[in-house]
This record gives C-alpha cells, sequence and structure tokens, in this order.
C-alpha cells in the first residue's frame, strides 16, 4: 500500500484504538471518489499560524527527535497495526509542496487526501473538524513556511481486514463533524472549549476509545490504562481523588507552559514534547499565556470523573 501524505498536528508517539492515540497521521490510502463538501481556504497568515501550531502541541508527531520539523517517518504503533507520521514539509516530490490549500484544509479537517482516498481515524480530522476557517487557513501558512525535506513517506501496515474500505466506512459512521466556525472564540470558556476540543484535542490523548476506535465520552478526559499500542495518559478531570480537581486554573496552565505540576515535579514523554516541541518546533510553551489559561479554565468546568487509569509499568495511576 503506497504511502501518501497526509497531515496530523499534535505530539504523543503512540496509539489507542484505530481512531486515536497516535498523534499522527497515517499514511493511507483510499478507494476513491472525491469528497463533494471541499471548502478552498483563503490565504492566511503564517505568523498566526505558528500559534496555532503551537497550541496544537507542534504536530509534533510529524516530527522525529532528530528533526527536521514535519518531515516525518515517526513510527506509530496501534492495536490496529502500525503507522508512520507522513511528511508535511513543503517538499514537492515527499512532502505537501503541490498540495493546494484547499487539499490540505481536506486532510485536516475531512479525512480526504488529495487523491480522494480517506485518511485512517488514527488521524482525529473528527476532532480538527471542529477547527475554525481562519485558524485552519493560517496553520496552512505556517505549514508552508517550514524548511522543505526530502523524506519519502512509509507505508502503513495496518491489521485489519480491507482498511481502505474500513476507514471510508469508519468516516461515514462515526468521523463527519459538525460545521465549523469562520472565527475562533476569542476568550473566556467558550475559547477554552474550542481549543480543548479541537486545536489541543485534549481528549485525543486523555480521552479512552472502545474496540470501533470512537471516544468513550462517559470517560472523557479521565485518563487512558496503558496496554499494547495503547500509552498511558492520566485523568485530568477535577475529580479530586483520582483527577486534577487540587489544582487550581493557574498551576493547570503553567503546566502547559512550563511542563511543571504543582509539586514541580516535571512531566516526561508525549505530555513534554508538545509542551516543549520536537526538534525546535512550537509546542504549548510558545502560545499565548491567555490561551493557555483559558484551556486550563475550561478543564476546570468539564465534569469531575473519579477513574484510576493504570500504567503498566509501575501499577500506578501515573
Amino acid at each position: 500500500m503506497a504511502a501518501v501524505p497526509g497531515l496530523r498536528c499534535r505530539g504523543r508517539r503512540t496509539g489507542g484504538a484505530v481512531a486515536a492515540g497516535a498523534l499522527a497521521l497515517a499514511s493511507v490510502s483510499g478507494c476513491g471518489g472525491r469528497d463533494t463538501d471541499q471548502r478552498v481556504p483563503q490565504a492566511g497568515d503564517a505568523a498566526r499560524g505558528a500559534i496555532v501550531m503551537a497550541l496544537a502541541g507542534g504536530c509534533g508527531c510529524h516530527t522525529p527527535k532528530e528533526g527536521p520539523v514535519g518531515s516525518g517517518g515517526v513510527e506509530i504503533a496501534t492495536p490496529f497495526g502500525t503507522f508512520y507520521s507522513t511528511n508535511i514539509t513543503p517538499d514537492p516530490k515527499t512532502g505537501v509542496g503541490e498540495w493546494s490549500d484547499a487539499e490540505i484544509e481536506g486532510a485536516i479537517r475531512r479525512g480526504v487526501l488529495r487523491d480522494g482516498s480517506v485518511e485512517s481515524p488514527v488521524m482525529p480530522y473528527f476532532a480538527y473538524a471542529g477547527m475554525a476557517d481562519a485558524d485552519v487557513r493560517d496553520l496552512i501558512a505556517y505549514l508552508r513556511t517550514l524548511p522543505p525535506a526530502e523524506r519519502a513517506n512509509r507505508a502503513a501496515e495496518p491489521k485489519v481486514p480491507l482498511p481502505r474500505l474500513a476507514y471510508r466506512a469508519w468516516r461515514l459512521l462515526f468521523g463527519r463533524g459538525g460545521a465549523a466556525p469562520a472565527a475562533a472564540p476569542v476568550a473566556g470558556l467558550e475559547r477554552g472549549r474550542y481549543l480543548t476540543e479541537h486545536v489541543a484535542i485534549c481528549g485525543d490523548c486523555h480521552t479512552p476509545r472502545n474496540r470501533l476506535g470512537t471516544p468513550d465520552r462517559s470517560l472523557a478526559l479521565a485518563g487512558v490504562s496503558k496496554r499494547p499500542g495503547v500509552p498511558f495518559a492520566p485523568n485530568i478531570t477535577p475529580d479530586v481523588e483520582t483527577g486534577i480537581g487540587k489544582w487550581d486554573a493557574g498551576d493547570i496552565a503553567n503546566l502547559l507552559a512550563t511542563g511543571f505540576k504543582p509539586d514541580f515535579d516535571n512531566v516526561q514523554g508525549a505530555m513534554a514534547e508538545v509542551i516543549d516541541g520536537v526538534a525546535g518546533g512550537p509546542g504549548y510553551g510558545k502560545a499565548p499565556e491567555p490561551d493557555l489559561r483559558a484551556i486550563a479554565e475550561y478543564v476546570k468546568t468539564v465534569p469531575p470523573i473519579h477513574h484510576v487509569p493504570k500504567d503498566e509499568d509501575d501499577g500506578g495511576d501515573g
């Protein structure tokens, strides 16, 4: 199955179910037939796009630790096979240099590649579907400023039968998001909800998936237990006993900016990557403080869920 360039933002490097976990776009091909709901973005602002990129955790799983930024090739292990992040630099041969803005937008928000094929739901296009038109335009403009890197994409190794048809069926059943706003909310809890759900997509790591790879809304942000192909993620709901209910919004915003918890311990692994950025790329730490504060204040309002996700390495809840 030939690798096809695609897009995936965020920073986690391993994945859970077929719909989630892996913070990279799987390079997949589909079964043809163009999506007719194509939206042609206007020219964006690259400087604002750098902020969107930071709020998206630097699209870090498209960047190997040794760089260059956006050059792809990061292995994504999931219960449904192994996938590899794609090259999203402007390289015309192996990246998205010859893609139109509309084609890149289609990959980000609708899960449709330029040849009409459907992306694996390892790419959470269904969450990015709610990203505002202006933010998508700006993000695309920023991606076009990355240094072109010639790195061939690797074919995915899916375990699901008839993967091209399976991805299309999954999108039909579960993957169509609602209408995206023209512009994002500018402040307050609505800004925080928008960033949490459609740009930073915190639930992509912190919400478990069911056997079909769809998010388990009854455990939204309540953490994910580690198992083969699924990395551990802690409970970030305001539950006092099992979540972060004892943290205030300032504590959460500070962690997103610096990587330090209220007890001065620092985060590791994937969370550190989305905060620091990978290979010099932007991460949460380079995002505006008011936006991080908006995310923090919104997270404090989500329903507290008593849930202890298990970490196989130490048997604790992280």
